[in-house]
């Protein structure tokens, strides 16, 4: 059955994908038009996370957000179908890098890097970042349920020279590649939510106590790599840019949770900034009443 959505889905993914850009974001306008008015794709958990962190905000404002956020979050559906055929030449030109010397300088260093992110502006086309550097590149990421689809995405990641690992893989991968004195580069979104039960650390974010994703920080010091903040700028539709900030050379000479505690702080600044281009979609703070005694 699997194998078979596959054969059916590949060619109607294709056609997307090879459509020029105008026509691409002309397909995206439809989508929008389905996804908000029609069917109103999470739009309630959209707007309760929205008034839940912009208390402040009149309602028309909230209203607008919404509506600014799914244009963007559909030009990312259809940009990231785009990548299964996209050039180098229009990747270079529309993913843009405002100080690429940074991880080069890392790199002269002989340091390995942990890239940290959250879900804002796009996180699709990074991958030309392997066009930058020599490190080798690797992405944590879920499994998708479908084998075929899983290696389609694999196989558009190893065209821009990365690899994906799941999450149970990160550890083993990244410890063979140091001892075996490989310089890699490995990408966190690092705003998912942990499950209770796992979660060492509360902060605030968006001004709401919630667990807090710490892996990247500990894999960063378990293997001694440094840890940078990358911020997506959107400048126009399909044209983002890049500004790389280190946020521990040496991770090990900062207290526990601290870089985490860093990156959030500057993922919410990024967040206020412009909000439409965060993921409003995901529950990321579902567990605010269940903030333990002594985070309280």
């Amino acid at each position: 059955m699997q194998f078979l959505v596959y054969i059916l889905a590949y060619p109607f993914i294709w056609l997307i994908s090879i459509l020029p850009f105008r026509l691409l974001y002309a397909f995206s306008d439809g989508i929008y038009i389905i996804i908000y008015n029609l069917l109103g794709y999470r739009k309630k958990v959209v707007q309760d996370n929205l008034r839940l962190v912009f208390p402040d905000k009149p309602e028309s404002e909230i209203n607008d957000i919404t509506q600014k956020f799914y244009h963007h979050f559909c030009d990312m559906m259809v940009e990231a179908i785009k990548s299964l055929t996209i050039s180098e030449k229009s990747m270079r030109k529309r993913f843009k890098f405002a100080n690429v010397e940074l991880l080069n300088d890392l790199e002269k260093q002989n340091r390995s890097i942990i890239l940290m992110c959250g879900h804002y502006g796009s996180w699709e086309w990074i991958f030309i970042l392997q066009k930058f550097v020599t490190h080798k590149g690797y992405a944590v990421y879920s499994r998708l349920g479908n084998k075929y689809f899983d290696n389609m995405v694999k196989g558009i990641r190893a065209k821009w020279d990365s690899t994906l690992i799941t999450t149970k893989e990160t550890v083993p991968t990244l410890k063979r590649s140091k001892v075996k004195g490989d310089l890699t580069i490995s990408g966190f979104v690092s705003d998912q939510t942990p499950l209770v039960s796992r979660a060492f650390h509360w902060n605030e974010f968006m001004g709401i106590k919630v667990p807090i994703h710490t892996g990247a920080e500990m894999l960063a010091k378990r293997l001694d790599m440094s840890v940078v903040f990358f911020r997506v700028k959107r400048l126009k539709r399909g044209y983002y840019e890049t500004t790389f900030e280190l946020l521990a050379q040496n991770p090990n000479d900062f207290p526990d949770y601290e870089i985490t505690d860093i990156f959030t702080k500057k993922l919410e600044k990024q967040i206020r900034e412009a909000p439409q281009y965060y993921l409003w979609t995901h529950r990321r703070w579902k567990h605010r009443d269940k903030v333990p005694e002594k985070y309280q």
